[in-house]
């Protein structure tokens, strides 16, 4: 599970929806929060929490242009690269964090990636889930 301590920026809520910005050392990121609303509703910008996302759900692309809808870029460099025959665990560093993507082989070698690289790792909404410090 990828992990990034931040801040709450600001908190939308809207029916059972909540859209939540959160500040990670100078990069936004948004979590889409569906049914915990009356939580969220109680978050304050300023609040201490972590963004919680699998390395399965962390898309990589790389010489990315253009618009595309996905909230969450992660501009990262590739450290290490750990292919199987189907799958392949993508290490990656975003401002002194370490971050995991998990990919398929096929996308390893479409891409050319390798350790050095200059990749944005690409999260929806959706997938970010938020873990609030207790002591917030």
């Amino acid at each position: 599970m990828n992990k990034l301590p931040g801040t709450i920026h600001a908190v939308d809520v809207h029916g059972s929806i909540a859209l939540v910005d959160v500040d990670v050392g100078g990069h936004r990121f948004t979590a889409t929060l569906i049914g915990a609303s009356e939580e969220a509703a109680g978050w304050t910008s300023g609040m201490q929490v972590t963004l919680l996302f699998k390395e399965t759900e962390v898309s990589l692309a790389k010489g990315l242009s253009g618009l595309i809808s996905m909230r969450n870029r992660i501009p990262c460099t590739v450290t290490a690269i750990e292919r199987g025959r189907l799958l392949a665990r993508v290490s990656l560093d975003f401002d002194g964090r370490r971050l995991e993507s998990v990919i398929t082989s096929r996308s390893v070698d479409s891409l050319g990636l390798k350790e050095g690289d200059t990749v944005e790792g690409l999260v929806k909404a959706n997938e970010m889930t938020l873990m609030v410090e207790a002591n917030s």
